[in-house]
């Protein structure tokens, strides 16, 4: 008899098989049409809108599950899905079909929705960050300091040896703190859905590395909102408003929230308020010469914890928002990098490789010798190192900004893209190997509170 789970996931992969086949046939009519010169496909943008979306969603779903089928999360074949729909492939191997769809009226509408996605993401990113149940405070203050400073660091001297490959139009003081901090991040929703998978979650392996990178998480916004207050040349004035406005949030908004969450027993209503207060806040951020998803975090930040309401509009926030629109900032990703930039050209992969390395090596021995510091077993400081490697969709998100602030071009956009994608999907395997080699990982002594 087959079981309920493999006819489930059989009738998944056949839907989405059948709509890959579709899009597919029906990017190949198009791009014939055009080469005929058939007036019969100039329809109007909504039209072409549509389709578009259509397309990005099939491709990064259809993806997604071929991802989860080899054991990777699903998001890093939604992330590939947005590139190969981008210059890089579909571009490239469909030019025609690829400019008719993603004319600039459709990318402009397209963008703007993707920046939707950003901002909810981020809201709900801030909603996550849980450094009030992190425990071994100490292990954890080495661990973000170790797996934070040396790859900011090495990120700062490779920004400053190739500042003419990578600099965009910021200043050179700006550009090198923000591609170092590119390189320190470590990505918190892909790394948690990593140790579920593994069953680490409990352990204090696990405990560790998603309190480490909650922590680091913080300090990188923090670090980033700086950054993003000097880029239009007025710092004092521009860090002015970030301290204010962390203030704000912290003495006025977080206290509001925590008065009035409890007393709105109506979930859609909450559910108003929260997401209009993100975006609120997204635009001030925005008017305050920093970025949307500055604003967002931190309101996200100031939500009340423990609190099973908004637990649930966050669970319904998450499926739209994974599903539907963050996809559809991949795409946006994958329209502004091309894999084609690295080309034929010996030291733009000469860069690539030196990014990657230097990313993976940091990371790795930099958290590695904090936990060694901190009195952890070998191979314990070994998987740390291993997990707070993966970058996932936080990189991502911040070379997005980058490349949007003119802080660094699109070849270093480009190489950041794929040193996320590598390393995120090198973190699994390598966890793997690692369990395989060692001791059954230790339980922490406060799972049953996580």
């Amino acid at each position: 008899m087959t079981a309920p789970g493999a006819a489930a996931g059989r009738v998944r992969w056949t839907l989405l098989l059948g709509l890959a086949a579709l899009a597919g046939g029906l990017m190949l009519g198009v791009s014939a049409a055009i080469r005929q010169g058939d007036p019969g496909f100039a329809v109007d943008p909504v039209t072409r809108f549509l389709l578009a979306v259509a397309l990005i969603l099939i491709v990064s779903h259809l993806l997604g599950e071929l991802m989860r089928w080899i054991g990777q999360p699903p998001v890093l074949g939604e992330i590939i899905g947005g590139i190969v729909i981008g210059k890089s492939v579909f571009g490239l191997l469909w030019p025609e079909a690829g400019a008719w769809v993603f004319q600039p009226d459709v990318l402009d509408s397209l963008n703007k929705i993707a920046q939707l996605g950003l901002v909810v993401f981020m809201f709900l990113l801030g909603c996550e960050l849980r450094t009030d149940r992190i425990e071994r405070r100490s292990t954890v203050a080495a661990l973000v300091t170790g797996g934070t400073i040396l790859p900011l660091v090495a990120g700062m001297g490779i920004a400053f040896l190739a500042r003419s490959q990578f600099q965009g139009t910021s200043t050179s003081g700006t550009y090198v703190l923000y591609f170092g901090l590119a390189m320190a991040i470590t990505a918190v929703p892909v790394l948690a859905r990593i140790l579920v998978d593994l069953k680490l979650e409990h352990t204090r392996v696990g405990v560790l590395a998603l309190s480490s990178a909650a922590a680091a998480d913080g300090v990188a916004w923090v670090l980033l909102t700086l950054i993003l207050a000097d880029r239009s040349g007025a710092l004092a004035q521009n860090v002015g408003y970030a301290v204010a406005l962390v203030a704000f949030m912290m003495v006025c908004v977080r206290p509001a929230l925590a008065a009035l969450v409890p007393r709105i027993r109506a979930e859609r209503l909450l559910m108003m308020v929260l997401v209009t207060g993100a975006i609120a806040f997204a635009g001030l951020t925005q008017l305050m010469h920093l970025h949307p998803v500055v604003g967002a975090f931190l309101f996200g930040v100031a939500v009340p914890r423990d609190s099973p309401i908004v637990e649930r509009i966050s669970q319904q926030l998450q499926g739209f928002t994974l599903m539907v629109l963050l996809p559809l900032f991949f795409t946006g990703v994958g329209l502004s990098m091309s894999i084609g930039l690295l080309g034929s050209d010996a030291g733009h992969w000469l860069l690539f490789l030196a990014v990657l390395v230097v990313a993976l090596l940091t990371k790795v021995v930099g958290t590695w010798a904090a936990a060694r510091g901190a009195g952890l077993p070998r191979h314990e400081a070994l998987q740390l190192g291993a997990l707070m490697n993966c970058r996932g969709v936080t990189e991502i998100v911040v070379a997005s900004i980058g490349l949007q602030a003119g802080v660094i071009n699109e070849l270093a956009f480009t190489i950041l893209v794929l040193v996320a994608v590598v390393t995120t999907a090198m973190t699994k395997p390598i966890m793997l190997r690692l369990l395989s080699d060692r001791p059954v990982p230790v339980p922490s002594v406060g799972a049953a509170r996580t």
